[in-house]
């Protein structure tokens, strides 16, 4: 064989060499993640793929409940998972149960709680506690989510405000689906939920953040989960979350980014 020929046949059995071993060491990560960080992932996990290698393999479910496809009960199947993305207590619940590895969780970012109508339809003044009073009070129907937000919605602002007898025969709780599609429909005048997870919904209005005497910052959370095949990789992917190449996106979907390395 020629020198050239002998050079070209080492250079391509090199590069078959690069490829096995890349393939080898990419790792297929499991995901569990609830909503409010869910448009934000979306438009970051293609960069952390292309960086890595690595695949990245996403279930979607609420932090909490007992729908088919809550976190909790998605664990309890025994489905795969090797970072869990969640309302931050939810994931201290799982932490204390022993399902999260407790000294890998990182703080991500803050959401507060918006308000929403149907597109087009007139936007309720919620400047004040006693604005927001009122124009749920006008409201013929009320929607909130069975996560976080709706679970604070349900059992602590309505009593705040004075309205939980009027509001039981109007206000419902919306498991498992975004808050946002059942008002985009007209099922319901108001709905609650974190701005996160109003902002991809079309169809529907954010009238804008609840006020700041009502408002409860919920705070979304990264852990690896006990049971993780990839932890190392895993723990990649959240570092990229955490880390300033993410902060644009989580600001654009509506969220507050917490410092790097932030934990509790």
């Amino acid at each position: 064989m020629r020198p050239s020929a002998t050079f070209r046949a080492l250079a391509l059995a090199f590069i078959g060499a690069l490829a096995l071993t890349s393939t080898a060491s990419a790792a297929e990560i499991h995901v569990m993640i609830s909503g409010g960080l869910t448009a934000a992932y979306k438009a970051l996990v293609p960069e952390f793929e292309r960086r890595t290698g690595n695949k990245v393999l996403t279930a979607f479910g609420p932090s909490m409940g007992t729908t088919d496809n809550a976190i909790p009960v998605r664990l309890e199947r025994g489905e795969p998972a090797d970072v869990l993305i969640m309302v931050g207590y939810a994931l201290g619940d799982l932490i204390k149960r022993g399902k999260v590895i407790a000294d890998t969780r990182v703080d991500l970012v803050k959401s507060p709680i918006g308000i929403a109508v149907k597109a087009g339809a007139p936007k309720p003044d919620i400047s004040s506690a006693e604005s927001v009073k009122q124009a749920l009070l006008a409201a013929k129907s009320v929607a909130y989510s069975d996560s976080a937000s709706g679970v604070y919605v349900s059992t602590e602002m309505f009593a705040k405000l004075g309205i939980a007898d009027q509001m039981k025969a109007k206000a419902r709780m919306i498991p498992a689906t975004p808050v946002g599609e059942i008002v985009a429909k007209g099922e319901a005048e108001i709905g609650l939920q974190q701005i996160s997870e109003l902002k991809p919904v079309a169809g529907i209005d954010i009238v804008g953040p609840l006020p700041d005497a009502l408002q409860k910052i919920t705070v979304f959370s990264a852990g690896i989960a006990s049971a993780s095949i990839e932890p190392e990789a895993g723990k990649a992917l959240i570092s990229f979350l955490a880390s300033p190449d993410a902060r644009d996106a989580l600001i654009k979907s509506g969220l507050d980014p917490i410092a790097k390395g932030a934990t509790h």
